[in-house]
């Protein structure tokens, strides 16, 4: 109910008149039944457009950081991710980030659209980057469709550090033809199949997003790009 309440009368109409949001192919959406959104991530401010946007309720794998804030502020962030239904992604690997892809899992056999970040964090420098496993397991797993999505111009509005998006600009989605892996599904433990798609997904984001794609993780072009090193 918040979360209808929210995106009909606050978030949905304030974005729309700030931001005149445009999209394409939203009829790729299922109007029910589970289904994976895979997205780009440019801007913190994805995780409000893509919702607005897209007529059902999104439940996202979100950054384990947002549940244990502390202060006002973090109080206020974990209260609002917890009763709009979001789930908490720990991503320190091993158990913890399985354990975190189970519950996207359970949420999926709920019949939820779920969405998810394959690069694992914000994009560092503006380019689309290697997408981890997870995405490809919890997809042949599951064998829901995975609907790939490019976010246009969120880092304009909101690059990372600035806590408030600025108006001024437009934002787009584009939203893809729903991928199934039929040739993979089962294979789900091998590690070849589970490249093998998650590459095709990557490259349909890029696709979409017309991205320049980097054969590395987001994570670690971002550690290079802290340490004063070259992107590349």
């Amino acid at each position: 109910m918040f979360y209808y309440v929210a995106k009909t009368f606050a978030v949905g109409p304030l974005a729309r008149a700030l931001f005149r949001p445009w999209v394409k192919g939203l009829d790729h959406i299922p109007e029910d039944g589970p289904a994976i959104l895979a997205s780009n991530h440019l801007s913190f401010s994805d995780s409000v457009f893509l919702p607005v946007i897209v007529p059902r309720p999104v439940r996202f794998l979100a950054k384990k950081d947002y549940f244990v804030g502390s202060g006002p502020s973090g109080w206020l962030t974990r209260k609002f991710f917890d009763i709009t239904g979001q789930i908490p992604m720990d991503r320190s690997g091993g158990r913890a980030s399985q354990d975190s892809l189970n519950a996207g899992e359970r949420a999926l056999h709920e019949g939820a659209l779920l969405g998810i970040y394959p690069e694992g964090t914000r994009s560092p420098d503006g380019r689309l980057h290697r997408g981890k496993l997870g995405v490809a397991r919890m997809a042949l797993k599951t064998r829901v469709p995975v609907i790939p999505v490019a976010m246009i111009g969120t880092d304009k509005v909101q690059p990372i550090g600035r806590k408030v998006p600025t108006p001024g600009r437009r934002v787009g989605v584009i939203i893809g033809e729903p991928m199934t892996f039929d040739a993979h599904y089962d294979h789900v433990d091998d590690r070849f199949a589970q490249r093998a798609v998650a590459d095709e997904i990557m490259y349909q984001i890029m696709r979409l997003s017309g991205q320049e794609y980097v054969d590395a993780y987001a994570a670690d072009v971002k550690r290079r790009l802290e340490a004063g090193g070259a992107a590349d």
